[in-house]
């Protein structure tokens, strides 16, 4: 078997940022971010990707899955997104909102 991953941990990082994306579904929570197809690097991909970041680094300290590395993977993660988006004041306040709603969404709704 092939691991692509250096660590459990690390495994479930990667797991929680996608899971918190797909809450972004229409039937779901419906982010724009999730909705249609977004160019790399856009304004709306840069939201999305900082949602799910933060929401991965929420259900990591929620469930104890941490390691000495992740805190440092996710904050380097996040960082880029706000460099690139550092002109909205309301960013970061917006996105920790709703990477919260995909967290209680996933702890409260069935996966299925």
């Amino acid at each position: 078997m092939i691991c692509l991953f250096a660590s459990i941990e690390e495994y479930f990082g990667v797991l929680y940022h996608e899971l918190v994306h797909s809450t972004g579904h229409p039937s779901r929570l419906n982010r724009v971010g999730v909705l249609e197809s977004h160019k790399f690097a856009s304004e709306i991909y840069g939201k999305e990707g900082l949602i799910a970041g933060m929401g991965a680094g929420y259900l990591n300290n929620l469930t104890g899955i941490l390691d000495q590395n992740l805190p440092e993977i996710s904050a380097a993660y996040i960082q880029n997104w706000l460099n690139e988006l550092r002109n909205d004041k309301y960013l970061l306040i917006e996105a920790a909102s709703k990477a919260q709603k995909a967290v209680d969404y996933i702890l409260v709704e069935p996966p299925f």
